[in-house]
């Protein structure tokens, strides 16, 4: 890795990035819709469904250890094998039994998935230079993204209007022209992702299976030694519920707004596309938050904002306001999520990166299934408005959990040697007083960008 540039490492992150995300962007408009043609009704596809959630829930920590134990490049390569294994079974499923069995490998592919390349990408940066700066890579990922799944929706829906192709439908095009990129995708992975492995064949293998879970037992008793990482992994529990808001509340308010919900759906088409340009467009924006106020305080700033974007959905009486604000709050999600694990990364050496990054996203999953029962109770007896103020102030409580980071980041270099010289036998935890591993502070004045 170390041979790679810190250039050259942001260029092969983004182009797996957009690769990994495209696929996703072609499936998202016509998965509920090829189920139905297949004849599944909405309550079957909602218990299939399910099965991804149950796969990531149980996986997603273990699999976390296992990427830090064996490598990150395996772990990516198997789960994007198994991501193409289930796009090709999506194209030919036509029961309920194999659909589960879709979306389950949908759950085995998502927890495989969920922190390798990223760990790659910042531990590869730290090889090439030790002072480098890979917030702003994070935020052009999130750029990325937006741009992947808005442009894949777009030709998805393309293909879709051009009609069945001989003896397959028209739903089923895009699916398998998912498949086709997903391959392309894994052999851009295989030349692009240089990893030296752990071990030789099958003893490496059976050394990371046995080596992981000592690695998930590391990493969570990082968060009982560090106030900081333990507080940064708490905002995703406010994160999460409050995510509720704007993913599963806004379709129901807006067709509260527009006087029905075949209405709102011809309005969400469009406006989810544009959502996810926005997020791109608010990815973007990392770099000058970093030099303008560091990463900290900008975090905790986009809470509250987030907060009052989610307020104005509920409160603005019209679909254009209810909409822009939509909008908005997309473009301020898609901003905190590069500086949110920016200061995640900061406060865990690369032997336990991939481990924490599993637990961060972990503790989103329970908050949205507690945002999930409570907002949409709320709403049947209140009414959605009243439940999304909620939503919109559980988010934005969450900004002062960023205030131990930021005084992480102000305190001074000497401190941080002594307090490294006095726990040696911390493995993997930033010292106090410093902002990581390469001991780079973003502080409140603080004038480096990416």
């Amino acid at each position: 890795m170390s041979a790679l540039s810190v250039s050259q490492v942001r260029r092969r992150y983004l182009v797996l990035h957009g690769l990994r995300w495209l696929p996703t962007g072609l499936t998202i408009p016509v998965m509920i819709l090829l189920m139905q043609e297949r004849g599944l009704s909405l309550s079957q596809i909602g218990l299939v469904s399910v099965a991804q959630g149950l796969v990531v829930l149980a996986l997603e920590l273990p699999t976390g250890g296992f990427a830090d134990a064996l490598g990150r490049r395996p772990v990516l390569v198997a789960a994007w094998i198994i991501n193409l294994a289930s796009l090709l079974l999506f194209s030919v499923a036509d029961s309920s039994a194999l659909f589960f069995l879709v979306w389950a490998l949908q759950g085995v592919f998502r927890a495989l998935d969920s922190g390798p390349l990223e760990s790659w990408y910042v531990d590869a940066t730290l090889a090439a230079d030790p002072d480098a700066k890979y917030e702003a890579g994070l935020g052009y990922a999130g750029t990325v993204i937006g741009v992947a799944i808005g442009a894949g929706a777009l030709i998805g829906g393309g293909l879709v209007a051009l009609g069945p192709v001989g003896p397959v439908s028209a739903l089923t095009v895009p699916v398998l022209a998912a498949a086709a990129l997903q391959a392309v995708a894994l052999v851009a992975l295989l030349v692009l992702l240089p990893e030296v492995r752990r071990g030789p064949g099958g003893g490496g293998l059976r050394a990371s299976i046995v080596e992981a879970p000592r690695m998930v037992g590391q990493a969570v008793g990082l968060l009982r030694r560090s106030r900081v990482l333990l507080a940064l992994v708490a905002v995703e529990l406010f994160w999460g519920f409050g995510m509720v808001t704007f993913e599963s509340l806004l379709p129901v308010r807006l067709s509260e707004v527009v006087g029905g919900a075949e209405r709102a759906a011809a309005l969400l088409g469009p406006a989810s596309s544009a959502a996810w340009l926005a997020q791109a467009a608010g990815a973007a924006l990392t770099p000058l938050l970093l030099r303008w106020l560091g990463a900290a305080p900008s975090a905790a700033l986009l809470r509250i904002v987030q907060g009052v974007t989610v307020v104005g959905m509920g409160l603005f009486a019209g679909p254009v306001g209810v909409l822009i604000a939509y909008l908005a709050c997309y473009a301020v999600h898609g901003t905190s999520n590069p500086l949110h694990m920016g200061l995640v990364h900061r406060q865990v050496d690369g032997p336990h990166r991939t481990s924490v990054i599993s637990l961060n996203s972990m503790m989103g999953q329970p908050g949205f299934a507690i945002g999930a029962v409570v907002l949409t109770a709320l709403a049947d007896r209140s009414s959605v408005t009243t439940a999304m103020l909620v939503g919109a102030v559980v988010l934005a409580v969450a900004a002062p959990l960023y205030l131990p980071a930021w005084r992480a980041g102000r305190a001074p270099a000497a401190p941080a040697v002594e307090a490294a010289a006095a726990v040696p036998d911390q493995p993997g935890v930033a010292p106090a007083g410093t902002d990581g591993p390469a001991a780079v502070a973003d502080t409140l004045g603080s004038t480096r960008g990416g």
